[in-house]
């Protein structure tokens, strides 16, 4: 890992961060906001001068929807890594095998059936679908045989999305009174994140993350083709299979807490691999806090650009990845023809 461009990646996010703790509908003095978080140091005691309503404004609003941004951020940028290193295909991204389309399922399944606010509800059936999405997928892409692993189990994916996204309009129409709220999750957003949601998911993360850092090698040793990498010792079904489902765990962790966030899996991996290498010792790392820095930067758009409203936060991030997405899938075409 070189220190250079880790250092970057660190020194941004925390720029990110403090941007997002420093900016919102109250103004905070910016001062009074360092002071209270090193309050908050083990052995430190500052007087902020902030007042209670300030000082709830900060760490019950600001907090945790700052950290749940680089949360989301920084596992479906290390998501999308561990897809494109699985599939050796660049435009590879977290919502491939269904777990957009499951998670979308179980929450608009929670909002259609529970009368009134339900609550953690949402996150919950979203992260219950999102893996039954993805478990769904990855059984019928098994179910074909093994001798084209990888382009079956795509269009598997696409073939449960497909369905999984009809059921979701069926769901829909049945209450179509709910719509407005079904699709303000489906935009995505991290405008309601608390204490209790970042305590929901971070296990799951925590894990999810540790996993894929840990395949970083054998990611690189599989580029080389499955072939070569058996010829190495290396059980290529078995890397993938695990990365796929420390994938689709760090995607139905983001999915669950913040709705369906697009492009965050292609735009940061992607500028990643131009910036700093494409060895995926570098890539992961780099994604994941990447990640985390560029959503938490569209957050800081999307309450801002409009204020005193807020935009999703989907459709920030789709205004950048959708250009984006056109630049890689034509460097992509450039480098087939080559």
């Amino acid at each position: 890992m070189r220190a250079v461009p880790l250092a970057v990646a660190v020194a941004l996010l925390a720029a990110t961060l403090l941007a997002g703790l420093l900016v919102g509908a109250a103004d905070l003095p910016a001062g009074g906001v360092l002071k209270a978080l090193a309050d908050r140091l083990p052995f430190v005691r500052v007087d902020s001068g902030l007042g209670v309503i300030e000082e709830n404004i900060l760490f019950q609003l600001r907090v945790p929807r700052a950290l749940m941004a680089a949360l989301v951020g920084g596992m479906l940028a290390l998501a999308g890594a561990g897809y494109q290193g699985v599939f050796r295909n660049p435009l590879a991204d977290p919502y491939l095998l269904g777990a957009a389309a499951g998670a979308g399922v179980g929450a608009t399944l929670v909002i259609v059936l529970v009368p009134g606010d339900p609550g953690y509800g949402v996150p919950l059936a979203a992260f219950v679908g999102a893996i039954f999405g993805v478990f769904l997928a990855y059984a019928l892409g098994s179910t074909a045989g093994q001798g084209n692993g990888v382009a079956t189990l795509v269009l598997a994916g696409v073939a449960v999305s497909s369905f999984l996204a009809a059921v979701q309009t069926f769901l829909q129409q049945m209450k179509a009174e709910e719509l407005q709220r079904i699709f303000s999750w489906i935009l995505g957003g991290v405008g309601s994140a608390d204490w209790h949601q970042l305590a929901l998911v971070a296990p799951y993360s925590l894990v999810s993350t540790v996993v894929l850092l840990a395949h970083g090698r054998l990611l690189d040793v599989l580029s080389v083709g499955d072939d070569e990498a058996t010829s190495l010792g290396l059980s290529a079904s078995r890397v993938r299979l695990t990365v796929l489902i420390a994938a689709s765990l760090a995607t139905a962790c983001a999915v669950a807490v913040s709705g369906l966030i697009g492009f965050v899996g292609i735009v940061v991996p992607h500028a990643v691999r131009r910036l700093a290498g494409g060895s995926y010792r570098i890539v992961l790392p780099l994604s994941l806090l990447g990640g985390a820095a560029f959503l938490e930067l569209a957050d800081l758009v999307a309450r801002t650009v409009i204020k005193p409203g807020e935009l999703p936060l989907g459709v920030v991030t789709a205004f950048v990845g959708g250009p984006f997405f056109v630049l890689v899938l034509r460097a992509s075409r450039r480098q087939v023809e080559t």
